[in-house]
């Protein structure tokens, strides 16, 4: 195996560049210490802005830059793209590769900030008929199910099967259900609404199910309540008390809490259920013995460190302490918090070093800085300690924040041109979709219904009729 780095500097790994990875690089800028950052991706994803490039108000790039570009001011940060695939706590090396190429990197210090991605309950099949939100792939793909289900019902001459295309089932109804349910029903009634001839866009079926009594659990009753109250509004269907059991290609069964079944014939689906952590989580527990809970996060040290091995961090949605929630303020925290222990160990001997240590060195404090959702244009919600806003002042609120954590002046002007232009006309830009991002999974799909196609990328993948005249 090829070994990377070799410096008498303290050398700190960062592993992911989400917002745990990417904060904990900049707090150590100042820091005298090397960084080498290995991410699977070349990029920073704000993760909570994929449901607008899934539905085509943004594009990818707004929402994530390079992480090199992020850092490229940064000289004591190195970026590699790679995926660990183990790590050997007792000799302190992350184990990765790129390619075929396998390397072995040691650590001084070592910040694991993988993240989680999406959980089906031991149902890992559901994925191919109904894609997460985590990942910049997963948006794109539901782009183009999301629209070309709106083609595929133009074309079709079968009522039944235009309304089983027209309608567009969302799992789980946190925020990212909810945000997703409300722009598919904000897409279908007012932007393409004039774009179809032999179909009425806004006659689409939106429903968000849930298993839960309520609509945005973590944000109390009152807020959760008034929430529902506005999606129903906008035409969105609330299903709540209702869990998942089978999910295929041409709809979903739920059960209710009485007992009876139903079935909803759906061609579009979008899974916002569940998280699982990364299984780094798996291989760190294997090692220190420390416990998992059931979504796979590892339990930690108060001040974030592994157990028995205090230069080892865990930080974001892989770790488990103080019921700190999966969060980006969770990440960006303990990611800072866990920053200024590793400067103040690199600090050199008798240069009040003990003391930065002992100060860095305590137990860490989640900050709750609220919670906000958005529900569609003008509206959302917003908990912050025992104060609760919903509507537009909720909304700019909403706006204001966001564009505060995305990564790069030029983005957020960006990103704050796309909303004007999307938030007065309507318009969204980012529509393209191509038949290469739909052969995969949906080539399954159509396949496993019997339609007859091509695994062919820049072709249709079923047979289309001529169009009817008007």
């Amino acid at each position: 195996m090829k070994t990377f780095h070799d410096s008498e500097t303290h050398h700190v790994v960062i592993i992911g560049s989400g917002f745990g990875g990417l904060f904990a690089a900049q707090a150590l800028k100042r820091a005298d210490v090397n960084v080498t950052l290995i991410a699977k991706t070349t990029h920073h994803l704000f993760q909570p802005l994929l449901y607008q490039v899934a539905t085509g108000i943004l594009s990818e790039g707004e929402i994530a830059p390079a992480t090199r570009d992020v850092l490229r001011n940064q000289p004591n940060v190195q970026v590699l793209l790679g995926l660990v695939w183990d790590i050997d706590l007792d000799n302190r090396l992350v184990k990765w590769r790129h390619h075929n190429d396998e390397t072995v990197t040691p650590y001084d210090s070592l910040i694991v900030a993988t993240g989680a991605g999406a959980s089906y309950f031991g149902r890992d099949h559901f994925a191919t008929f109904a894609p997460g939100m985590k990942t910049i792939d997963d948006a794109l793909e539901l782009r183009s199910r999301i629209f070309w289900a709106f083609e595929q019902a133009e074309l079709s001459e079968d009522p039944e099967q235009v309304r089983r295309l027209l309608t567009f089932s969302v799992v789980g109804a946190g925020p990212t259900g909810v945000e997703m349910a409300g722009q598919i029903r904000e897409l279908a009634s007012k932007t393409l609404r004039r774009d179809f001839r032999d179909i009425d866009p806004s006659s689409a079926r939106v429903i968000l199910i849930d298993g839960a009594d309520q609509v945005l659990p973590p944000f109390g009753p009152t807020l959760g309540a008034k929430t529902q109250r506005s999606l129903e509004s906008m035409g969105v269907e609330v299903m709540l008390g209702a869990i998942v059991t089978d999910l295929d290609a041409s709809g979903l069964t739920v059960k209710r809490k009485d007992g009876s079944t139903e079935r909803i014939d759906c061609s579009c689906k979008v899974w916002a259920a569940g998280v699982q952590a990364s299984d780094l989580g798996a291989t760190l527990a294997r090692q220190s013995g420390a416990s998992l809970d059931r979504s796979g996060r590892i339990a930690v040290e108060p001040d974030c460190s592994l157990r028995g091995h205090p230069e080892v961090f865990v930080v974001g949605d892989l770790m488990n302490v103080q019921g700190v929630p999966g969060v980006a303020q969770g990440a960006i925290q303990s990611a800072k918090h866990v920053a200024k222990i590793i400067a103040a160990r690199a600090l050199p001997e008798g240069s009040g070093r003990a003391r930065a240590i002992a100060a860095a060195s305590k137990p860490f404090v989640y900050r709750d800085k609220g919670s906000m959702a958005t529900i569609a244009k003008y509206r959302a919600v917003v908990k912050v300690g025992k104060t609760e806003l919903t509507g537009f002042v909720a909304w700019l609120m909403w706006l204001v924040l966001h564009l505060l954590y995305i990564a790069g002046f030029k983005n957020r002007v960006a990103t704050l041109l796309r909303w004007v232009i999307s938030f007065l006309s309507n318009a969204r830009s980012e529509r393209v979709t191509t038949n290469q991002q739909l052969v995969g999974r949906l080539a399954l799909e159509q396949l496993g219904e019997g339609a007859s196609g091509r695994l062919v990328a820049g072709e249709d993948i079923t047979e289309r009729k001529p169009r009817r005249e008007a």
